[in-house]
């Protein structure tokens, strides 16, 4: 494996995901030579480039052809297991063995007949009959058919039920009626209608919709036992308990889904991601994404009708009829396609899926350009700050302030520093407050920020690009009335941020402003407002620790308050003086004092 290949390919997995999903691995002429399934795609694909005696020579051989890397993340391992089997299906790559072969995945019927059956099947029949799955394996639709049976004990048995032989006495109960796996249908001990419900609860459970179904199981439990029925109750009970331990199906594929596309479009920030699926009898064969980088404020419906043009022409065969969009495109441009936005169903589920797979492509090519290119990084990042806060220049240099008390005691205030949005903790500055009296929050703020930049200014100090006030309109208010008064209203920025609904602030502006909840600038305004809180909450604990081991100490007779510096100064803590021995005691104060010391904390006095 060549240097350059090398290096592309561990850049490649260093920056896949730690979820389920499905892997590619392509050659020098982009055709897919192996597709994977995996748990955690990052370790799992990590393995096949370690070096290893271990590995087979079918492995390295395919190892050194790998060029490129393609992946989609999906919800769980089943999902990954037949969005594999698919992929090889289609694609037919050629170091893929198992699932290869044609083999249909099992379903579950609903025969459409008197009183249906729920069975297992390979082949799907257009008669009426309702299909669910299908099931990445045999057991897994067994152990489905077999919740269904008993919960609603439905019938095995193959007799024609039809209403004109149950009324002449053709049919006698089976064992299965004895043992209490059936309610004899075809004797007449149940009735159609009720049959007919039971079928439509089983129904239920396989589309994963159980609500109604332990609705009435919990009201049946209820009746039997106000009934004193305490046998038939359990039964219910039991019943409940293998509904809620049910697992719904998987949505990577659905029998109500034939052939159709789908295409998310996610837009921030001056780029654009679309996650394209393609779905084929109900099963997604293909998916991937591309990125577009957008010139001005595009529209999303220019955007996703040239993602969608350019994904035409890379699809074996065109566009599908049916297509599931995000948002709808310039549909002039592709005549005799049907789109729609879905809103509920495994339709929605699909378009989720390609939200999720867009979502996770973004977040990979924003990682991969901080750890190549780290200042292109930061300097996307202060720019799209610059633009959110409407700032002058871009934040290079942010400082925080926020004021820390109980009740008013011990008041003290911090200021952390960021620096091309990451923390400078070198620079972070604690303040004891000196000129307040009680708890007066918004007189801290403006003693604090007066401190501050009076002794920058003083110093010939770095000021910073903006100031963040942990607060509403009052603390921006003094805090702002602050710079003004020093001069400085024109040459520093200053927001303030609300806690409850992250509010923005800006000063002589009563209205606030808000930022999206998925925007870089609000988390870092978030992560440097967090960070100004938990420095001024540590010291703010600190001094009031303090301030009770003073407290404690003084009311021992003798102890001056020179001998409690040393005893805090060699101990630290009240818990270490008081474990002290004598002969350490007096090292630091004496043997008189240190007798006084350990009287007082044995005798409690």
């Amino acid at each position: 494996m060549d240097h350059h290949r090398e290096e592309y390919l561990k850049e490649k997995v260093s920056l896949l995901p730690p979820e389920p999903g499905v892997y590619r691995f392509l050659n020098s002429e982009g055709t897919v030579i192996y597709v994977g399934k995996a748990k955690n795609l990052k370790k799992r694909v990590s393995s096949y480039f370690l070096a290893s005696k271990n590995q087979n020579r079918k492995v390295q051989v395919m190892v050194r052809q790998i060029a490129d890397i393609l992946h989609t993340v999906v919800s769980n391992e089943t999902d990954a297991l037949l969005l594999e089997n698919n992929f090889i299906k289609e694609l037919k790559s050629r170091y893929n063995i198992l699932l290869k072969d044609d083999k249909t995945y099992p379903w579950i019927v609903v025969r459409n007949e008197p009183f249906p059956r729920i069975q297992s099947t390979r082949r799907l029949i257009k008669n009426g009959s309702r299909y669910f799955g299908p099931y990445s394996s045999a057991w897994n639709q067994k152990q489905m058919i077999d919740l269904i049976r008993r919960v609603h004990l439905l019938r095995s048995c193959s007799l024609p039920l039809t209403p004109e032989k149950i009324k002449e006495g053709k049919f006698a109960v089976c064992l299965e009626y004895h043992i209490g796996n059936c309610l004899a249908p075809c004797v007449g001990l149940q009735s159609e209608q009720d049959y007919a419900r039971n079928v439509s609860m089983a129904a239920d459970i396989l589309r994963g919709n159980t609500k109604e179904v332990l609705d009435y199981l919990h009201s049946g439990m209820e009746t039997a036992s106000a009934g004193l029925r305490f046998e038939e109750a359990e039964q219910y009970r039991k019943k409940i308990e293998l509904v809620k331990n049910f697992q719904s199906k998987t949505v990577v594929v659905s029998s109500k889904i034939t052939n159709l596309d789908v295409f998310f479009l996610l837009m921030e920030e001056g780029e654009a991601f679309c996650n394209f699926m393609r779905i084929k009898n109900g099963a997604i064969v293909n998916s991937y994404t591309v990125e577009m980088k957008l010139r001005m404020d595009e529209e999303p419906r220019e955007v996703i009708s040239f993602a969608i043009s350019e994904i035409a022409e890379r699809i074996q065969g065109g566009l599908c009829r049916e297509i599931l969009v995000s948002a709808i495109p310039n549909q002039e441009l592709f005549p005799g396609r049907e789109f729609h936005i879905p809103r509920r169903g495994d339709k929605l589920k699909l378009l989720e899926l390609a939200e999720k797979n867009a979502r996770i492509f973004k977040i990979e090519k924003r990682k991969q350009i901080e750890k190549i290119d780290p200042d292109r990084h930061t300097e996307r990042i202060m720019e799209i700050m610059r633009k959110d806060l409407y700032l002058d220049k871009q934040p290079r240099h942010i400082e925080c302030f926020d004021n820390s008390n109980i009740q008013g005691t011990n008041p003290v205030a911090s200021c952390v520093v960021f620096r091309d949005g990451k923390p400078s903790r070198k620079e972070y500055r604690h303040f004891n407050i000196k000129t307040v009296v009680g708890a007066n929050d918004f007189a801290s703020m403006a003693e604090v920020v007066t401190r501050r930049y009076t002794r920058v200014m003083q110093e010939g100090g770095d000021l910073p690009d903006l100031i963040v006030i942990d607060g509403g309109k009052g603390q921006l208010s003094f805090a702002y009335g602050v710079l003004k008064s020093l001069g400085l209203e024109h040459k520093i920025a200053m927001v303030g941020l609300a806690k409850r609904l992250e509010e923005v602030f800006f000063p002589n502006d009563s209205t606030p402003h808000y930022l999206d909840k998925t925007s870089e600038s609000l988390k870092i305004l978030m992560h440097i407002r967090d960070e100004a809180h938990r420095f001024g909450i540590s010291f703010h604990r600190q001094k009031r620790s303090l301030n009770f081991i003073k407290s404690e100490l003084e009311e021992i007779p003798g102890l001056g308050k020179k001998s409690i510096e040393k005893l805090l100064k060699k101990f630290k803590t009240l818990s270490k003086i008081k474990k002290a021995s004598p002969e350490e005691l007096s090292q630091v104060v004496g043997k008189q004092r240190a007798e006084a010391i350990k009287t007082h904390f044995e005798t409690g006095q």
